[in-house]
């Protein structure tokens, strides 16, 4: 985001306030229509992956679904 001040010569509190107001307005905006909706961390396949899959044994017959 860039900000330009094209008249004036405004104060560094004046340019703080002002870039309050502005990031407060884009934070409040409503995404747009096709902007990308956030995964959620359950569905994330990341999540099985991330750490080491134990050894087979004995009962590995019962660790061979993967959920997706």
């Amino acid at each position: 985001m860039t900000i330009k001040v094209v008249r004036g010569n405004p104060t560094p509190e004046e340019l703080a306030a002002a870039l309050a107001v502005v990031r407060a307005r884009a934070a409040a905006a409503p995404e747009p229509p096709g902007a990308p909706t956030a995964r959620d961390a359950w569905s994330d396949p990341s999540r099985i992956a991330a750490h080491r899959l134990p050894q087979p044994g004995p009962a590995s017959w019962s660790r061979t679904y993967w959920p997706g």
